[in-house]
């Protein structure tokens, strides 16, 4: 593909990250500012839309000047602008797109329309390039995906989950266990510190369905706790916690090598904010040792919510010229496929 000096200015606000990034060629990150909301909403256990809309509405131009500033640029050096579009909070994804549209009508740059989990995948381009084709396994707090990938800005979604995504559970498991939001670093930290001695389930469902389901599971941690507490007895944090990420691990990876050999994949990229779980990092890289596929894992830095892999994703659909009107509007419910 073609680039000749093409720097995108993309902007992500979704949930609770303001997110801007300035990225050069589809490659060279130039700037990725982020702006955490997480001491907002750890008080109420979780986000709240209409808290995380306000402070978008604070941050986002300081995020866009911070952004410049440290790419050393103007928008005059900006040949596109690219914005999540969706799925999220609505709230939170009209600021990021109104923020957008006002840059781009302002400074006459074209505008580019991005999703969310494709921004999530595309942050591994930023590491290596892609080699298709390819399978992402995208495991966040609202989305858990096998998304099969023939060419660039091709998806085809193979299985999702069912119920819960896999980042929820855990954000419920720590709940259950009284655990600071956001519960997910707190249950894989524990994770390493015990052992997996309670019998967990494993939804597996059809022997030929790539889906996932971890209500069932988040239902029995409940339950174990509830019937412990009713019997007296003590189970210890550190090894509920890693009986849980057992069940999800092996789950999540053995769906993952068995899609990869199925659909005889170049390449399995993992992404997601769940893609920052060591247990399941370190699982992936023992499974794929002997598999003829290589595994690409972004840095900590890349796996939570940020603007540079919607800067990735949006450059791809630059060079398609996949263009997006003043039309542009949120769209929770935006499909990858689509």
């Amino acid at each position: 593909m073609k680039t000749n000096n093409e720097i995108i200015l993309a902007i992500e606000t979704s949930c609770d990250e303001t997110a801007v990034a300035i990225l050069k060629n589809g490659t060279e990150l130039l700037a990725n500012i982020v702006a955490s909301q997480i001491e907002s909403h750890k008080r109420f256990g979780g986000v709240v839309p209409e808290i995380a809309s306000r402070h978008h509405v604070e941050a986002i131009t300081v995020v866009i000047d911070e952004a410049l500033e440290k790419a050393e640029m103007t928008m005059d050096d900006i040949t596109a602008i690219a914005v999540t579009e969706g799925p999220g909070l609505v709230g939170a994804l009209l600021v990021g797109v109104n923020a957008a549209k006002a840059l781009a009508f302002a400074h006459d740059k074209p505008l580019v329309g991005v999703h969310h989990i494709a921004g999530h995948i595309y942050a591994n381009r930023l590491v290596k390039e892609m080699n298709f084709p390819l399978l992402s396994l995208v495991v966040s707090g609202g989305h858990t995906e096998l998304v099969y990938m023939k060419e660039h800005g091709d998806f085809e979604v193979i299985g999702e989950t069912r119920d819960d995504a896999a980042g929820e559970a855990y954000d419920k498991v720590a709940r259950a266990l009284s655990l600071p939001y956001p519960g997910g670093p707190h249950i894989d930290r524990l994770a390493h510190e015990g052992k997996a001695t309670l019998n967990l389930p494993r939804a597996w469902l059809e022997s030929d369905s790539y889906d996932f389901s971890f209500s069932g599971l988040k239902s029995a941690v409940i339950n174990v706790l509830h019937n412990a507490k009713q019997r007296g007895e003590t189970i210890k944090d550190e090894d509920l916690a890693a009986s849980f990420q057992e069940s999800v691990v092996e789950v999540l990876v053995n769906k993952t090598v068995k899609a990869a050999k199925e659909y005889e994949v170049k390449q399995v990229l993992l992404a997601g904010g769940v893609a920052a779980n060591k247990g399941l990092r370190k699982q992936l890289e023992e499974s794929f040792k002997t598999i003829d596929c290589e595994l690409i894992i972004p840095p900590l830095s890349l796996c939570t919510d940020n603007a540079a892999m919607i800067a990735a994703a949006g450059s791809i659909a630059y060079q398609k010229g996949k263009f997006a009107t003043y039309e542009l509007n949120a769209n929770p419910g935006l499909s990858l496929e689509s």
